[in-house]
């Protein structure tokens, strides 16, 4: 395939894309809580690698420490997120989907998830590899 006909099937395809991700169903639970992507991007993080601390959370977002802290006290106050002492260090603070929140947000997140496993599991490493770094350079064209 050449550049320009993948240009193409992608001008195609994107569109229809973004537009399935946005007739997902939110909750009626989260209906309410204005979340923006990068809400998703956190919520998602916990509900599939677990709780973990603001840090943590800021490496994987690509975010500074404060922008995770104030999204996670802006969550916490809706009664979406928990913090809670470090069994292990008491002088660090967890962050976890509350119990009422979890099967809400996984309902709502994990076909999302599940549509990039399937897609994504007959490539190889290294074809996982160009994939994302694909995207990522194509985020930031859009950027320039």
């Amino acid at each position: 395939m050449e550049v320009d006909d993948a240009v193409r099937a992608l001008l195609l395809l994107m569109p229809r894309m973004v537009g399935r991700a946005k007739r997902i169903k939110i909750p009626g639970e989260l209906q309410s809580l204005s979340l923006a992507p990068r809400h998703l991007s956190l919520l998602s993080y916990l509900l599939f690698d677990g709780p973990m601390t603001v840090n943590e959370l800021a490496e994987r977002l690509e975010v500074a420490p404060t922008t995770v802290s104030l999204m996670v006290g802006e969550l916490s106050k809706k009664d979406v997120l928990d913090r809670r002492e470090d069994e292990a260090d008491r002088r660090r603070r967890i962050v976890a989907i509350t119990d009422r929140m979890r099967p809400a947000i996984d309902g709502w997140l994990a076909q999302g998830a599940r549509a990039w496993q399937k897609a994504l599991a007959p490539l190889s490493p290294a074809e996982r590899r160009t994939f994302i770094d694909t995207l990522r350079a194509y985020e930031d064209g859009l950027t320039d």
